[in-house]
């Protein structure tokens, strides 16, 4: 009989969940509790518990219960998959903001947000400077009155364009750059870093310079934020001291007088009400979670948690890589690590978390490195040194140029034979939409040049110290 996989949330973790199931011959059922997107699901059904069964030690089996239309019904499965992701639970800190409670004016949370049409003629404070924080800002700075963006960390904001015009992602996100954030000296890859954030406008003129700009920190993408700010239009500000009937005053002593809206866009919190703490938490209360994935002290691999991860790659690639490898555990083709050695793998990472990103707790990893580390379980890691081997263009392309998911489709477990002509002609498609004028051939990134600016400081720096010895 097919092993029967409950998968907990339709979105892009759950698809990702459904369609890696069905090509490993199980039987996938997925809950949703909002009524959009179609197949294998029952809608409008809330998951209200999962428990171990009885039999757990021996079967792996788990109890699932949902609720639909008020009625339960309860159903045994062979592996659960949590796709609910981390955006579900909005996160308003008003007890951190004296004075919330005794405000005159509106607040929402940015979740609630639809649209700038009613805040036409209105003064709004944004608190936070998160993407959406800044995508908010920048849309109310077209109606809206004034907008001030009250920011207590700052953070660095990029282009969606980076090198000649190119797509950042497509730039930045390679195999090569992430060697060179892991091999260089801190000192030599920090002040790269910084002055690589730095290049488009300098951030401490625009009041946005993170308070520690070495931090990996997920940057904010938007490029009308720069400008707006320049217009007047937006304007940053510190962190709210407290708030009036009317007003916020900052922690600088400031004032935002007649305050008609506050919009939060302080996050979201993730949480999993239908499933034992314990199971997913240490003792300490904390994430616990090998590769993000798997509570590493079940007596049975049957539970994992996909798309609780950030980085700066994309999103539905990295929840394809993590449902792939967990459904291989499931049929049981990939095995586990031992307990110890899966809670050794996660202290390391906190503490290299905490060094990275300044907090050992944060969702936030490198893109290249963790997918590549999920395709060496399954056999999908590009091996580089054979494919130098016997096809050199295609090794450069796969080292130099952008990590595509193309790139873990070329070998082992579900291979598919144009991968390496989807990877040789990206560039090609990249371009194509906006050469609607075409005048000469197009340009493309040069790697080896690229390679030889980035390294040319280092190389310098080498010098001099050399002259003095």
């Amino acid at each position: 009989m097919r092993k029967k996989v409950a998968i907990i949330g339709a979105g892009v973790s759950g698809l990702a969940s459904i369609r890696c199931c069905l090509e490993e011959g199980l039987e996938p059922t997925c809950f949703e509790r909002s009524n959009d997107v179609g197949g294998l699901w029952k809608f409008s059904t809330l998951v209200s518990s999962i428990k171990k069964c009885p039999s757990f030690r021996v079967t792996g089996q788990w109890e699932v219960v949902s609720e639909k239309n008020g009625k339960q019904e309860s159903a045994t499965f062979d592996a659960v998959m949590i796709c609910s992701g981390h955006h579900v639970y909005p996160n308003l800190p008003s007890d951190s903001f004296p004075g919330l409670d005794k405000f005159q004016g509106h607040y929402l949370h940015s979740r609630d947000y639809k649209g700038p049409e009613a805040f036409k003629g209105k003064r709004v404070l944004v608190i936070g400077l998160g993407n959406s924080a800044c995508d908010i800002a920048v849309e109310l700075s077209h109606l809206a009155t004034q907008v001030i963006i009250s920011t207590r960390s700052g953070s660095w904001v990029m282009s969606r364009l980076w090198d000649d015009g190119c797509p950042w992602d497509m730039v930045c996100v390679t195999r090569f750059a992430s060697l060179l954030w892991n091999v260089l000296p801190s000192f030599v890859s920090d002040w790269l870093y910084v002055k690589k954030m730095n290049t488009w406008f300098k951030h401490e003129n625009y009041g946005l310079m993170p308070l520690n700009g070495t931090l990996r920190n997920e940057p904010v993408f938007n490029d009308e934020l720069p400008s707006r700010i320049l217009c007047g239009t937006v304007s940053i500000k510190p962190g709210v001291k407290e708030f009036t009937e009317t007003s916020a005053v900052f922690e600088d002593g400031t004032v935002f007088e007649a305050i008609d809206f506050v919009v939060f866009a302080t996050g979201y919190n993730y949480a999993y009400p239908y499933l034992d703490d314990s199971i997913i938490q240490n003792r300490n209360k904390e994430l616990y979670l090998f590769k993000g994935i798997f509570p590493p002290l079940m007596e049975k691999p049957t539970l994992a948690v996909i798309g609780l991860v950030q980085s700066l790659g994309a999103a539905i690639p990295t929840a394809d890589q993590q449902a792939r490898w967990a459904v291989k555990v499931f049929t049981n083709s990939c095995t586990l690590p031992t307990p110890k050695e899966m809670m050794d793998d996660i202290d390391k990472k906190m503490d290299k978390k905490l060094k990275w990103f300044g907090q050992s707790q944060t969702l936030q990893t490198d893109y290249v490195t963790y997918m590549d580390e999920l395709g060496s379980f399954i056999g999908a890691k590009p091996n580089i040194p054979w494919l130098l081997l016997t096809d050199p263009q295609l090794a450069l392309e796969v080292y130099f140029g952008p990590c595509s998911p193309y790139q873990f489709r070329l070998m082992g477990p579900g291979k598919w034979d144009g991968a390496r002509k989807a990877i040789m002609t990206q560039w090609d498609r990249t371009v194509k939409p906006m050469r609607t004028r075409a005048v000469s051939e197009a340009h493309r990134p040069q790697p080896f040049y690229d390679l030889l600016k980035m390294l040319l400081f280092p190389l310098l720096l080498l010098s001099v110290l050399l002259m003095f010895y």
